[in-house]
């Protein structure tokens, strides 16, 4: 895990360092603008010789400081350097209005504003416009410009580095802020990623690069951070291998419950997530209409005959069953409604019993729907409730919450994806993943965390038929293991994305349990 910072936190943690007397402002700039020299040279190792053009565009605030800082020291290295600044000099802030006076001790500043000269051709153009501290569209002839120059072919192959986020971007949720952003080859942010450049339009930056600016010590006091997913399978490895007997039934026992004739195979996907997940026995509760279909497809997961919701809580009676998956392929009748009635009110009751009795919940797919139809479903939800909805299932769920995140961002910080799941999770008293490629998993008491497919662990062959009940499987296996309900959607999330990465282009469903294995191999487990 690693954290992620938004724009408040960030300023916070720098104000905290500068007030310590450990720091300035103006030396954490000049180590920020040092930070962007060396992420250039990494990239474009071949611009270390000096002699290029690059076109500095600085904002009205510190991140336009820091593009001051960039072009002194490019100058220093031999670049032929032209700075436009976007607003008023005098109106800087003051270690900007500094780094800008040393600047204009080295070249000239050009005023962006009608000016034609830094849409001529160039050899690398730095964005230090707005950074983290937009709160307001991009408007007016800037934007007509930029138009210009990503209609420009030679303009749009120049390469781009943005100072801590394309300038237009919301750095706290990945959203335009208004109707345009900048783009970029390169995004180099200070000391931790933004929230946003997991969410939303934020990978879209480019490579994000994290360059120290020597604030470790105040960025482990932040409080309420947002969490990367980024290494559960350390915790993973100490719960798998923790001792607790050598028989199956010491693995927990997770029940999927199955759709009818013609609609059982989610289930059966996700029952054999569940059981490569590391759950000792899994069982299919299958209508009798299915029970044919699903025994022909079944050898290690066991199977059940579950014909109604009193049928159901007759196989719940059994206290060795530890999690339960309900929806991939459920149907949205009124049997499955009391299919979902029956077992939130056995896991409540269990879950209140003590944690030897404890019954944990996955809901997916059509429970979700159900539940969004009826308030008293909604109403039974609790912490033992792991809730995954895509966006369309989200909206169904939560409708004020989605028609607000996908309200048009006019201001800065806009609502996030991160804001718009830990508020559903609070509302709902229970864990809540919102899939997509930036996943995010809340818990009630604010806890959040984002796994992210994005940047080098973009696999968009995760979008297939199936994906989602095989995380259901998962999610459902690790709860059987003795996982928390937010840990256990945390490491499930975060596997998916891996075993679609093992196994590349190509992937169905089916596929990822049975990549499970090479994946454990790899991390060590």
């Amino acid at each position: 895990m690693s954290e992620v910072l938004t724009a408040a936190q960030m300023k916070a943690i720098e104000a905290a360092a500068i007030a310590s007397g450990a720091v300035t402002g103006l030396e954490l700039m000049e180590r920020a603008g040092a930070g962007v020299v060396a992420a250039v040279l990494e990239e474009w190792p071949e611009m270390a010789s000096g002699g290029q053009r690059a076109v500095v565009l600085c904002g009205p605030g510190n991140n336009g400081g820091d593009g001051f800082v960039v072009a002194r020291l490019l100058a220093a290295r031999g670049w032929a350097v032209e700075v436009y600044l976007y607003g008023d000099a005098g109106k800087l802030p003051p270690d900007a209005r500094v780094n800008y006076e040393r600047w204009v001790e080295v070249g000239e500043v050009g005023s962006l504003c009608g000016s034609e000269g830094w849409l001529k051709p160039t050899d690398l153009i730095i964005d230090a416009l707005f950074g983290i501290g937009l709160t307001r569209p991009i408007v007016g002839s800037l934007v007509e410009d930029w138009d210009t120059v990503m209609k420009d072919r030679a303009a749009w192959l120049t390469p781009t580095v943005a100072i801590d986020v394309p300038s237009g971007l919301c750095s706290d949720s990945g959203r335009e802020v208004g109707d345009v952003s900048f783009l970029a080859d390169v995004t180099v942010t200070f000391q931790a990623a933004k929230v946003g450049h997991f969410l939303a339009n934020g990978p879209l930056t480019g490579r994000l690069v994290i360059k120290s600016i020597g604030l470790d010590q105040w960025v482990g006091n932040a409080k309420d951070t947002v969490q990367l997913v980024s290494d559960p399978h350390r915790y993973f490895a100490i719960e798998l291998n923790k001792s607790g007997g050598d028989h199956k039934f010491s693995h927990g026992h997770a029940l999927i419950v199955s759709g009818d004739h013609g609609h059982a195979g989610a289930a059966r996907m996700a029952a054999r997530g569940a059981l490569r997940i590391g759950a000792g026995l899994v069982t299919v509760a299958s209508p009798p209409g299915a029970m044919a279909e699903n025994a022909a497809r079944l050898d290690a997961v066991m199977l059940k005959p579950v014909a109604n919701a009193a049928g159901l809580a007759e196989v719940l009676a059994d206290a060795r069953i530890n999690a339960v998956c309900l929806g991939p392929g459920l149907g949205l009748d009124a049997r499955a409604a009391e299919v979902v009635r029956v077992a939130l009110e056995t896991s409540r009751l269990r879950l209140k019993a003590g944690a030897t009795q404890g019954l944990r919940l996955v809901l997916d797919a059509d429970a979700l729907t159900l539940i969004s139809r009826d308030a008293k479903l909604f109403g039974l939800l609790h912490e033992g409730c792991v809730l995954t909805p895509h966006a369309g299932e989200f909206a169904r769920l939560f409708p004020d919450i989605a028609e607000r995140l996908a309200a048009p961002a006019v201001t800065g910080p806009a609502y996030s994806k991160v804001d718009a799941t830990r508020e559903a999770a609070a509302r709902a008293g229970c864990v809540v993943l919102y899939k997509g490629a930036d996943t995010v998993i809340a818990a009630p008491d604010g806890r959040c965390s984002i796994n992210a497919a994005v940047y080098e662990r973009s696999a968009p062959w995760l979008a297939t038929a199936g994906s989602g009940d095989v995380l259901a499987g998962f999610i459902t296996g690790l709860l059987a293991r003795g996982f928390q309900p937010m840990q256990a959607a945390e490491t499930a999330a975060w596997l998916h994305v891996e075993c679609a990465r093992s196994f590349g282009p190509g992937l169905i469903a089916e596929d990822l349990p049975e990549e499970l294995p090479k994946v454990f191999r790899a991390l060590g487990v």
